[in-house]
């Protein structure tokens, strides 16, 4: 079967830094130990404090053998790892929706979506990219996915809240239609110590702590601002993705909508107009899993599989390279239907990817 990898991450290096420096001499600059850029007087990452994210030395897979330093490194690690296509979502570029300076915003974007564009030019067709865009600034945020659009980025990142605004704020609502006008799938991502609102996560300093907590409770609080504020309803033709919480959480969180749908749904405004689940079956709702998760069967059972893509997370610390896919390979307790589906084919519809 094929298995495209639907949330792995390219390591940007040095180099997207250094053209970002001497770009911006003023407002990007490395910190005096090397241990997180400085942009705009923030450290990314930040990585201590609460909210904590990953001190950037130990953001890595210390996996042997394990190099993501070029197109043609990581390609070598995913033939070990069985994957045939990796779709690549930012780790540095993950800061552009809190950057403030509009200049700076805008002009990171389009850096960095040229970045990655030529980085998966080189992969072999088997490299496709995710864009950043600079969500907080409006009309020009349109501009930007675009033109992604037009440089074959397959998807675009939105982080799962804004600094003051959710997801279902009436001012996104040009950026949604222009997303499915454009048929570019949105990827919900979050990322501690990237200055994004601390949902949940403040009470923790300890990185470990903050991860355990922060991804799950970042996709809740997404999840429910699209569905509950109505962006399915004004926006049906929209795709979204719901990254690095896994999937178990899924069933228990439509339950709770639900609950809340049937029994107050009225008092939101403008808000939803359907029973939650039907969101998930109408293509609006898709969720990556880690495949050796015990749950996904009764996922599969509760929910179908239609919705759930494969994700290797690489190469970050917590993924399982080079054995990211054995359990989607040879776990014996889902079919072989859903196998396939959550290998690849329904990364193949999600992204539209073809070859």
């Amino acid at each position: 079967m094929r298995i495209i990898d639907a949330d792995g991450h390219v390591a940007e290096g040095a180099t997207l830094a250094a053209e970002a420096m001497a770009r911006w001499p003023e407002l990007i600059v490395p910190r005096p130990d090397g241990r997180a850029l400085v942009i705009e007087g923030r450290n990314y990452p930040q990585a201590e404090g609460p909210g904590a994210g990953c001190p950037r030395e130990h953001g890595l897979s210390t996996a042997d053998d394990i190099d993501c330093s070029s197109p043609q490194a990581v390609l070598r690690d995913a033939e070990r790892d069985h994957i045939d296509t990796m779709v690549l979502y930012p780790s540095l570029g993950l800061c552009v929706p809190t950057l403030e300076n509009p200049d700076l915003a805008a002009g990171f974007a389009r850096l960095y979506n040229r970045y990655i564009a030529d980085y998966c030019a080189a992969g072999e067709g088997r490299l496709r990219g995710v864009a950043v865009t600079p969500i907080e600034h409006g009309a020009v945020a349109i501009d930007i996915m675009r033109e992604a659009a037009d440089l074959g980025l397959v998807a675009t990142h939105l982080p799962p809240a804004l600094k003051t605004r959710n997801l279902d704020h009436p001012d996104l609502d040009p950026f949604y239609a222009a997303a499915a006008e454009l048929g570019m799938p949105l990827g919900i991502h979050g990322a501690p110590g990237m200055h994004l609102p601390k949902i949940g996560v403040d009470r923790f300093t300890n990185y470990i702590q903050v991860h355990c907590v922060s991804f799950p409770f970042d996709q809740m609080t997404a999840m429910t601002a699209l569905i509950s504020g109505g962006v399915f309803d004004r926006h049906p033709g929209l795709r979204v993705v719901f990254l690095e919480a896994g999937v178990g959480w899924v069933p228990y969180f439509l339950d709770r909508l639900h609950e809340h749908f049937d029994k107050r749904g009225d008092w939101i405004d403008n808000g939803w107009q359907r029973e939650p689940r039907e969101y998930l079956d109408a293509g609006n709702v898709w969720v990556t899993c880690e495949p050796d998760e015990p749950i996904l069967p009764a996922v599969i059972d509760v929910l179908a599989d239609d919705f759930i893509m494969f994700a290797s997370d690489y190469p970050h610390w917590d993924g399982e390279w080079p054995h990211s896919t054995r359990a989607l390979r040879t776990r014996t307790d889902i079919g072989e239907q859903s196998r396939r589906k959550i290998g690849g084919r329904n990364a193949e519809r999600f992204y539209r990817l073809t070859g």
